[in-house]
């Protein structure tokens, strides 16, 4: 029960890695808010790119249990692998508006609250997309770079408040949103290629991700801060990838 006693908000919770850590930190004992784009069974409706919506969250779980310790801002949108050339300003705003401006409003309205209970934990889902090119979309992987980096510099504003904000690095997850790639393979008899060019050959699963949130919530990771764990199955030890070709939009 590494989490007894606590008060957590899981976005993006509905599903995949987010699903996986709300139904973790309830069996370690935390109190959960499990939020998603829509409503479900244990799951409450909030955009985490609004700000009023996280504002209700975060003062909903402050009225319904007296505060908050733990926020997982792992709410995302992938934008799909469209070029640079392809992409519209209307396809970057609305992902890094989930994906960026969502962490930095859980961040702004958690951080206040927790500094009253004497500190907490902030997670933020980035990418190894966010690490170097070759793992997502233009789009996708600079809202993630700029995750990196946004828990960074939240760490250092919150120096001295004893909140802790770190982000998770995924490599290739069987999620809802990379569904289609494990269902294309699946269907083309090519299964054994997911996750092949990282070290341990495979894909990973929600869990995985969910228990790297469950050492970052817990004072296991006490002295963890400003920090991007990466947990990819050693693909960004090399970070290997295939060249698009995107025709016409090449350079």
């Amino acid at each position: 029960m590494r989490l007894e006693g606590k008060v957590a908000i899981v976005t993006g919770a509905a599903s995949g890695i987010g699903k996986a850590t709300a139904a973790l930190f309830r069996a370690e004992g935390a109190q959960v808010i499990a939020a998603d784009r829509t409503e479900g069974e244990g799951v409450v409706a909030a955009d985490a790119g609004s700000e009023e919506d996280v504002k209700r969250l975060v003062a909903t779980a402050v009225a319904t249990h007296g505060g908050l310790d733990i926020v997982f801002a792992n709410a995302g949108i992938s934008g799909g692998l469209a070029s640079l050339f392809e992409q519209s300003p209307d396809d970057w705003e609305a992902i890094l508006r989930v994906n960026l401006i969502g962490p930095f409003l859980a961040i702004k309205h958690a951080a206040p609250h927790m500094k009253e209970r004497g500190g907490g934990s902030i997670i933020c889902t980035a990418s190894v997309a966010g690490i170097r090119a070759g793992a997502g979309g233009p789009a996708y992987s600079a809202s993630k770079a700029g995750v990196i980096n946004l828990v960074k510099v939240a760490a250092t504003q919150l120096a001295g408040a004893n909140i802790r904000v770190n982000a998770i690095c995924p490599g290739l997850i069987e999620t809802g949103m990379t569904r289609p790639l494990y269902d294309n393979a699946r269907a083309a008899g090519r299964e054994d290629l997911i996750g092949h060019l990282n070290p341990l050959k495979r894909g990973g699963v929600p869990d995985e991700i969910a228990r790297a949130a469950l050492y970052l919530a817990s004072d296991e990771s006490s002295y963890v801060n400003g920090h991007a764990l990466v947990v990819d199955g050693g693909l960004s030890a090399s970070h290997p990838f295939y060249r698009q070709d995107y025709g016409r939009t090449s350079f």
